[in-house]
């Protein structure tokens, strides 16, 4: 049953409910209602890098932090196609294009991002896009080019929001969730764990997006890649139990969502990832980096799919999405 009354309570008990029986419940949810064997490859492009004004703790590309990110203006469109190009061919499905802005504001940059789109978008690939802050207009006119899903992350708990970002607000977020709702865009929201943010605030982040009016169709769960020269540059290395646990809790909670396991698996054994592949993650970031992190390879993961015989999954696989992405 899908619910979006969660409590908290009922998500803590999940989230500490003893490891091994915890991946197990959410291996049968998983099965329940997803192909365990199945796993969404994505792409992830940086097309506009760095000079962001915004004070994200951990982004390298904030303009006010000394880190090794170079400053790129927005990519030509041509290019971008072609990147997406090589993605698909690659094997991924779905495309997302990534900009550091802090908000999309009506101008000639946005035009050539609906170019983009446009492009992609006849790839018969999924295309995303994750360009921060976005008006309901905005939404509509990304819908109309042809955008399948809109990516705006949480980040953590509203109550330790503050700690990690002053430049918009909890709300500013959730307002843009709404909005790329209201276009009727696949939703794409879920955020970091090891930011020094306790287990109530990773709880908490759980809880409001398992109550939004729908579910985000996407949920990544992001380990922090510490990048030196970011206030967060010292943070340890949060363990495979903890994204574990929190992989295996979004399944429970919000079981058709697709659960991408995302940044930091650069880090992680092919074991360990797949324990999370038998938590319920079932989406994954292929390519060497994203944005400006580091990730496996495509010749790792294609040895990490031969291996688990997983199968990645087709573009536009749920029932009348197609339809409404073209309509």
């Amino acid at each position: 049953m899908i619910r979006n009354d969660w409590t908290r309570q009922e998500i803590t008990e999940i989230y500490n409910t003893p490891v091994l029986e915890l991946i197990y419940n959410a291996a049968t949810v998983h099965r329940q209602f997803n192909d365990a064997q199945e796993v969404q490859v994505c792409t992830l492009l940086s097309v506009k890098t760095g000079g962001c004004p915004e004070d994200c703790a951990y982004c390298p590309q904030a303009a006010r932090y000394h880190t090794d990110v170079k400053v790129h203006k927005l990519m030509e469109v041509e290019e971008v196609i072609g990147k997406a190009l090589e993605a698909k061919e690659a094997g991924s499905t779905r495309f997302c294009m990534g900009a550091a802005w802090r908000e999309v504001r009506d101008n000639k940059d946005f035009d050539k991002v609906l170019e983009m789109v446009k492009g992609v978008s006849t790839m018969g690939m999924e295309v995303c896009c994750t360009l921060g802050m976005l008006s309901y207009e905005q939404a509509n006119k990304l819908k109309e080019a042809g955008l399948y899903a809109y990516n705006h992350n949480l980040d953590t708990s509203e109550e330790f929001y503050g700690d990690i970002i002053t430049t918009r607000t909890y709300k500013d977020r959730l307002d843009t969730l709404e909005n790329v709702r209201g276009a009727k865009i696949s939703v794409c929201s879920g955020g970091i764990i090891g930011l020094g943010e306790n287990e109530n605030d990773r709880i908490g982040m759980l809880h409001t997006l398992a109550t939004l009016p729908e579910h985000p169709e996407s949920v990544p769960v992001n380990a922090l890649v510490p990048v030196e020269g970011t206030p967060l540059e010292d943070q340890e290395k949060v363990s495979v139990w903890e994204m574990i646990r929190m992989i295996a809790t979004a399944r429970i909670i919000m079981p058709k969502a697709m659960v991408r396991l995302s940044a930091g698996r650069v880090r992680m054994t092919l074991e360990e990832q797949a324990l999370c592949f038998l938590a319920g993650a079932n989406s994954i970031f292929a390519g060497d980096k994203l944005l400006t992190t580091p990730n496996p390879g495509i010749i790792q993961d294609k040895e990490m799919f031969q291996v688990l015989n997983l199968k990645p999954r087709k573009a536009y696989k749920e029932v009348g999405k197609k339809q409404l992405v073209n309509s």
